[in-house]
């Protein structure tokens, strides 16, 4: 099976270079303060030249206005914007328009309903991500390392594309991949030894459970 994967949260050229020497075909950078893995535009910008021609770099944001993007943007120059808050279909279109790059919506899942949610933003997203909803008192939309129930996506069209994620890791790949038939994996806390800090290791193994997966 093809499979996507990203690898979300990125800080250091060593844990890029990991990342892209594994597979990955996205690689992600946070710019939310609040967020372990913050980083500004500009070290963004310096690690992202590794990707070219490699991997599609991810800008992600949360509730972020136009004049943060803006610098986002023209500082790191993405390839894909993923928009981690709770930007209305309109917010999504209007960014979507204002730079001209593809946008990838993040809805937060607990139950059947909260898929419901996505209706709105069919033709205006161009592809979703389903992470599972923060714990109580969480500062963070995503990265949290808690996982939701997989077979809730069963209901969604076999055509939709999306990227699967929240609590994601090396021990459990296999069996979200089954339950889902996701073709795309977003991964940050999974491959962590602490928050923010990426494990080389932690995310080879990553990459040698995804490969045992498509072969299974």
């Amino acid at each position: 099976m093809e499979l996507s994967v990203k690898i979300c949260g990125l800080t250091t050229p060593e844990a890029l270079q990991t990342a892209l020497d594994d597979g990955a075909d996205h690689v992600g950078f946070i710019f939310f303060p609040k967020s372990p893995r913050h980083i500004a535009p500009e070290d963004a910008a310096r690690l992202r030249v590794a990707a070219r021609s490699r991997a599609k770099a991810v800008a992600v944001s949360v509730n972020a206005d136009d004049p943060t993007l803006d610098s986002i943007v023209s500082v790191m120059e993405p390839d894909l914007l993923q928009l981690h808050g709770n930007e209305s279909p309109e917010r999504v279109a209007a960014v979507r328009t204002r730079f001209g790059l593809p946008v990838m919506k993040a809805f937060a899942v607990r139950d059947a309903g909260d898929l419901d949610a996505i209706q709105a933003y069919h033709g205006v997203a161009d592809r979703f991500l389903f992470d599972a909803k923060p714990p109580a008192g969480a500062e963070v939309p995503g990265g949290n390392g808690v996982a939701f129930d997989w077979t809730l996506l069963s209901a969604l069209d076999d055509d939709l594309d999306y990227m699967l994620s929240g609590g994601l890791n090396a021990d459990n790949i296999g069996t979200a991949l089954r339950q889902t038939g996701a073709r795309a994996v977003d991964i940050s806390s999974g491959v962590e030894r602490a928050p923010g800090v990426k494990d080389n290791g932690l995310i080879n193994a990553f990459f040698k459970a995804v490969d045992a997966a498509k072969t299974a």
